[in-house]
């Protein structure tokens, strides 16, 4: 005699992140203890994708069982040319860190670092004020392109960018209008005056990378300065800038904020970003 309440689920939802490489992703510690904290049945796996196989892993994970991924470098870009269906922010950002795999195996591609980076900002300066005068981003890469669309959604009425490569700036001002201003990366340092938001957008200050030597002398005490890197979470440039009086916000809340849609669509359960989260990352 079998016992049907014994028996399996039909179906154990499964995501995952895909990227090359992809054993430094912290993404299955974080989704791991959602599924543990909620009770959920299902599974998050780290799977290393070269950029050749790309469409035809997308294509297969459906029939697999998955319901979802996230991607990371290098493929952000080119999943969102893959995806059936593209969301409105994905679309602006042009690249997607969220898919969606529907049950007629339609991908869904969506963006959620620009939701991620703000809503680590709200939980971590409360009274930060996008309106209070202009921000400054360095970096125009794919983050940086989330970041300016998500201050300028939030109501940011100056936006000041560099780049190393200021070709890379001007495309993005040529997307996002004319509330950008290009600097040269010789006068970065300039950007910052009187700025009241300042963001490091780029992977410089990371470990095992090279230090962001961007002078902060015109930094201003009222600032508050957020850097997307996270490892390690106070960076010599947050270090820098909280010596100067600065209210710093480090990186790692935006890769817990971020995950929370998808984690979401996948497994119909909000999550809860808390300490507890943040530690269990950490470890």
């Amino acid at each position: 005699m079998i016992d049907d309440q014994a028996s399996p689920p039909a179906h154990v939802p499964l995501a995952g992140v895909i990227g090359m490489p992809i054993a430094h992703s912290r993404s299955p510690r974080l989704h791991g203890h959602w599924l543990r904290r909620y009770g959920i049945a299902g599974h998050y796996i780290p799977m290393p994708v070269m950029p050749e196989h790309l469409a035809e892993v997308l294509r297969a994970l459906p029939r697999l069982g998955f319901v979802g991924i996230n991607v990371t470098i290098p493929h952000k870009e080119a999943a969102l040319t893959l995806a059936d269906a593209v969301t409105d922010r994905a679309a602006l950002i042009g690249a997607a860190n969220t898919l969606i795999f529907r049950p007629d195996g339609k991908i869904h591609a969506d963006n959620t670092d620009g939701y991620g980076f703000i809503a680590n900002l709200r939980q971590n300066a409360p009274d930060w004020n996008p309106d209070a005068g202009p921000a400054a981003v360095i970096g125009a890469g794919g983050a940086a392109r989330a970041v300016v669309a998500s201050l300028l959604d939030s109501g940011v009425k100056e936006l000041r960018i560099t780049n190393r490569t200021r070709i890379r700036s001007e495309q993005i001002k040529a997307e996002f209008g004319a509330r950008l201003i290009v600097y040269d990366w010789a006068q970065a340092g300039n950007m910052l005056d009187g700025a009241t938001t300042v963001v490091n957008a780029t992977s410089l200050g990371m470990e095992g990378k090279q230090p962001l030597r961007v002078p902060l002398d015109a930094l201003s005490p009222d600032a508050l300065v957020t850097d997307l890197v996270y490892t390690p979470l106070m960076t010599p440039f947050l270090s820098e800038a909280q010596a100067r009086g600065c209210r710093v916000v480090d990186g790692l809340g935006m890769l817990l904020h971020q995950a929370a849609p998808g984690f979401e669509r996948w497994f119909g359960r909000r999550p809860e970003v808390d300490e507890e989260t943040r530690r269990v990352v950490l470890e």
